[in-house]
């Protein structure tokens, strides 16, 4: 092939005959490693560094805000920064466990969102044209750098949002390498050119879709996981090559300032512009300068319906693609005869992770009334031991406190907790454990509350049709299995549910009548760790998908191209009986009827008779 003779019998004697096979081995293993050391050269993560805050240090201590919000600066403007813009809007961020100053941050408007928009549309123009290897570089890199610093990525998290070191450990890091990993080993098999059959009209023809970038992509992101929320869009738009803008609730502009931060980091080490993720936060009355941007091209939006709705009415401005993730009242339907202290420990994880505060937490549970006194006392033992307090000691040596439960993000909706719990009470509702705000001895002004229970709550209440995003467990009776399923279905949401039970088969059956976009057969949130499935829902759940390859290709312009298989011999030409100026309709009509009746007739006599039409037609 190259035009070398290696070895031939020739230069050899009978013993040296028998080197050729050896020699041969070692040549080609010696062409191998040099192939790997190339790969792997051209391949491995990046490193690069990025400085640990200060504020997520054991043993840091700031300013306690003692009714702490994000507007705590207009009332203490000790907290506002020594140099600060008059007319300009800020936001405030604390710790919601112990109420420590962390930032006081001037808020973007809509020129500077406008300023940012425009920078990433500059530094997409050069991204669009890397490969797919370049990219996964980058996203390698970033799983390194994830997985080396993960006890301080889960500390910030923590810091700004007042969750366990668990939670964030489940929900931030897991979560995120999972995704990462995925895109690195499956993205490109998504996003290459893709053939596509043909028919037989069209047999000369080769037909492909290409999956070609948007520009610029923005993601409007919750705050309950402030590292996964985003991180998850960045790394999808970046590897559908777009550049990406990122809008977080102002809740965590501090971690995901810091978050956002270690991307731009990467994308620097790697030779690229920083410019390519950009990171948005402002009050309400900035936010339609990015949702009714002329050049973002997709918006995925995380958050409440409410919110969700506004955002989906301005991208109309533009037609602007949406996917929305709304609120869900996820269900777990407990089957007859499932053995309740197996799974108990899933349950209690999908109620209290993260204080309840997960988009497919589990919202009620759903038990037979056969077992519906057992698990109450199961689960009322369980939660009554649970605590609350703050992950993040005041004393440096003191890391690692026995907490269950951390802080909510705030004590914003705590009067309607309440509110909601007391009157399933009225309606005859049981609440043994819980239902109030907690009173942290040591944190006076942290936003905790109550694990709770509430049981047997009636189907038309609030606290069985509202998300509550809250450590509240339901438990709901049923008698029969279509009871449960019309429970189960009985409220606005689609989003996820869960199905336990002795009979798998039975369980799949359940699973195929629920109103949802996600169904885990005896286990809870599974579906979101398998990140080749796609995420999202139904009903007041939202549309679209991310995750998967239909949440992949959604933020590509699928182009669908048709070209000649073989040029030099066959192409496109149209016959004399269609040319223009037709000279016959009726004779033009019998050879296309014809040519129909030849492709698509059902039966070979038929098929025969339209190809005699069709021949007729083209001879006269």
């Amino acid at each position: 092939m190259f035009g070398l003779r290696f070895f031939s019998a020739d230069d050899f004697d009978d013993e040296g005959t028998d080197l050729v096979t050896p020699l041969t081995i070692f040549f080609a293993f010696g062409i191998y490693l040099v192939f790997r050391r190339y790969q792997n050269n051209r391949n491995r993560p990046i490193p690069f560094r990025w400085v640990q805050p200060k504020e997520a240090e054991p043993g840091w201590q700031s300013i306690v805000i003692e009714s702490p919000g994000l507007r705590s600066h207009e009332t203490r403007p000790d907290l506002l920064p020594p140099l600060h813009p008059e007319g300009r809007e800020y936001i405030t961020c604390y710790d919601p466990a112990t109420a420590f100053h962390l930032d006081t941050i001037l808020a973007d408007d809509s020129s500077e969102i406008e300023r940012k928009i425009e920078s990433a549309r500059t530094a997409q123009q050069t991204w669009r044209n890397t490969s797919f290897a370049q990219r996964r570089r980058v996203i390698r890199s970033l799983k390194k750098w994830l997985v080396e610093n993960q006890e301080t990525c889960a500390r910030v998290a923590c810091r700004d949002t007042g969750k366990t070191m668990i939670d964030a450990a489940l929900g931030e890091i897991l979560t995120t390498c999972s995704k990462m990993d995925w895109i690195i080993t499956h993205g490109e098999r998504y996003l290459k050119p893709e053939p596509r059959r043909t028919n037989l009209m069209l047999s000369y023809k080769r037909s492909e879709v290409h999956y070609e970038p948007l520009g610029v992509v923005a993601a409007i992101v919750s705050w309950n996981y402030p590292l996964h929320n985003a991180w998850s869009p960045i790394l999808a738009g970046l590897f559908a090559g777009n550049a990406v803008v990122v809008k977080c609730s102002e809740q965590v502009i501090w971690s995901t300032r810091w978050f956002v931060g270690a991307i731009k980091e990467c994308l620097k080490a790697c030779g690229y512009s920083q410019d390519l993720v950009q990171l948005v936060c402002c009050w309400p009355n900035a936010a339609e300068a990015l949702t009714k941007s002329p050049h973002i091209k997709h918006i995925t939006f995380i958050g409440s319906e409410e919110v969700g709705r506004k955002v989906a009415q301005a991208a109309t401005e533009h037609l602007t693609p949406v996917t929305l993730e709304l609120g869900g009242k996820d269900p777990v339907i407990i089957l007859q005869g499932t053995d309740l202290t197996k799974h108990a420990s899933v349950w209690m994880r999908g109620v209290y992770q993260n204080l309840g505060q997960n988009c497919i937490g589990i919202e009620k549970i759903l038990v037979h009334s056969t077992q519906y006194d057992e698990l109450y006392e199961l689960l009322v033992d369980r939660v009554k031991d649970l605590r609350c307090g703050a992950v993040l000691p005041q004393v440096a040596d003191d890391y690692l406190h026995p907490v269950d439960c951390g802080a909510m993000i705030s004590t914003e909706r705590f009067d309607h907790l309440e509110m909601i719990i007391e009157e399933a009470k009225s309606a005859g509702a049981t609440v043994e454990v819980g239902g109030k705000r907690h009173s942290h001895p040591y944190h006076a002004h942290g936003a905790f509350f109550t694990p709770t229970i509430v049981g047997d709550a009636p189907q038309m209440t609030r606290i069985a049709q509202e998300e509550l995003f809250a450590p509240i467990a339901l438990l709901m009776p049923y008698d029969t299995t279509e009871e449960a399923i019309e429970i189960a279905n009985g409220t606005r949401y689609g989003l996820g549910a869960s199905v336990f039970g002795p009979n798998q088969e039975e369980c799949i059956n359940v699973a195929k009548h629920l109103e949802c976009g996600m169904v885990s057969v005896n286990d809870f949130g599974v579906f979101y760790l398998n990140q080749d499935l796609p995420f999202g829902g139904t009903k007041a759940s939202g549309y679209g998908r991310f995750g998967g390859p239909e949440g992949l290709r959604s933020l590509t312009n699928p182009k669908a191209i048709v070209v000649d298989r073989w040029p030099w011999l066959v192409q496109t030409s149209i016959p004399k009986v269609l040319d223009y100026p037709i000279g016959s309709l009726q004779q033009s009509w019998a050879f296309v009827s014809g040519l129909v009746g030849l492709l698509y007739a059902e039966g070979w006599r038929a098929r025969f008779d339209s190809l005699t039409k069709l021949i007729n037609a083209a001879g006269r």
